[in-house]
């Protein structure tokens, strides 16, 4: 294990033990950011891995103060552009312990091999924390790309794709539902799926003989169906033809997130397209009262048969307009919850539909006023 302590104008700081420390993942993804208050600022962890030079886990530790610091690491293999001290006295630490001095608003950068070689020199050309994160938003934007008025919904399915991408789906026999959900989630973000195709076919049988027709089971369906169809598996989805019109006329969504991961993120792209037996729904529940007002997009959503369904919300005073598009094979498009009379086939196009129901209007502008 690698703990960092920290030594300040005042005392010693260990992360682990204070009260003061805030820790999120960069936004929503594999780059986790740790703050710790020193005086007159932070410091500031933020730690990644790639998988250059066999493999390393990137530590680096910004001095946020106006005072240098020294930032010491209970694990001695790190490779550094300088050499590191001993810890200075003031607290216990493990042997082997190092540390480094860190001038006011400067960044220090070490790594911990994946392949134990040891410590020393930090290789060249290492890969920055904002290409990573680039890096792994362009991964999960493969499966979809949501720019939702949720920031909190945006960041979860960012960091739940994030979490599948690195320790993959549960078990086929442990949950097939979200076996299946997982996997197709995968394929969608870019994996190979033909070495899925005999778990999926597993978990298919599992989930048809065991499962209850509700809308998890559907989705799961469908994730199979974009399993098979990425493999070329033409027979596969012949097979899964019949299960998939069965169980999409059962159960109804539900208005509030279901907290296993593989769940959350089928219900939260089925909540803006939820493939139906007779062609996709947008925004099935309705328009979620905290988005009125509030323009959004989301891009590349599936549509049951193998097409896909981008749309953005643009507000003309207290009613939506709808902007869409699809890729081929494009389905009728309806919004029963929003615009009960609307109904497209068409591949892209725009509507104004009515004032969603329950919804107050959007504020008025500045110097401007409802009459």
């Amino acid at each position: 294990m690698l703990d960092w302590h920290i030594a300040a104008d005042d005392r010693w700081h260990s992360p682990q033990h204070e009260a003061a420390v805030r820790q999120t993942r960069v936004e929503g993804t594999a780059v986790v950011e740790t703050r710790v208050r020193i005086p007159n600022g932070d410091a500031v962890q933020r730690v990644y891995s790639v998988p250059d030079h066999g493999g390393l886990t990137i530590i680096e530790v910004e001095n946020e103060s106006p005072l240098p610091i020294a930032v010491a690491f209970t694990h001695g293999a790190l490779l550094s552009v300088r050499p590191p001290t001993a810890p200075i006295e003031g607290i216990d630490l493990p042997a082997g312990s190092v540390a480094f001095p860190l001038g006011h608003h400067s960044t220090l950068t070490v790594a911990l091999p994946h392949d134990r070689r040891g410590a020393g020199a930090l290789p060249g050309g290492v890969p920055p924390m904002a290409g990573v994160v680039r890096g792994w938003l362009a991964t999960v934007e493969r499966a979809s790309r949501l720019l939702l008025p949720d920031p909190t919904l945006n960041e979860q399915i960012v960091a739940e794709r994030c979490e599948l991408a690195l320790g993959g789906p549960v078990h086929p026999d442990d949950d097939p539902v979200a076996f299946l959900l997982g996997v197709g989630q995968l394929v969608r973000m870019g994996e190979q799926a033909d070495p899925w195709l005999p778990d999926v076919a597993h978990a298919v049988e599992l989930a048809a003989k065991h499962g209850t027709a509700d809308w998890a089971l559907a989705a799961a369906f469908d994730a199979a169906g974009v399993v098979f169809a990425a493999a070329s598996d033409d027979m596969a989805q012949g097979d899964l033809a019949a299960l998939r019109a069965r169980v999409r006329a059962g159960g109804q969504l539900p208005t509030i997130a279901p907290p296993d991961p593989a769940r959350l993120l089928a219900w939260a792209e089925a909540r803006l397209v939820q493939p139906t037996a007779a062609g996709a729904a947008l925004l099935p529940l309705g328009m979620p009262v905290d988005w009125a007002g509030n323009n959004f997009e989301v891009y590349g959503l599936p549509n049951g048969v193998g097409g896909s369904v981008s749309f953005a919300v643009r507000w003309h005073g207290a009613r939506p307009a709808v902007l869409w598009e699809q890729t081929s094979p494009a389905v009728t498009l309806v919004s029963p919850e929003i615009a009960p009379d609307w109904a497209t086939n068409e591949v892209k196009g725009e509507a104004l539909w009515p004032e969603p129901k329950g919804l107050l209007p959007p504020p008025p502008a500045e110097g401007e006023s409802f009459s």
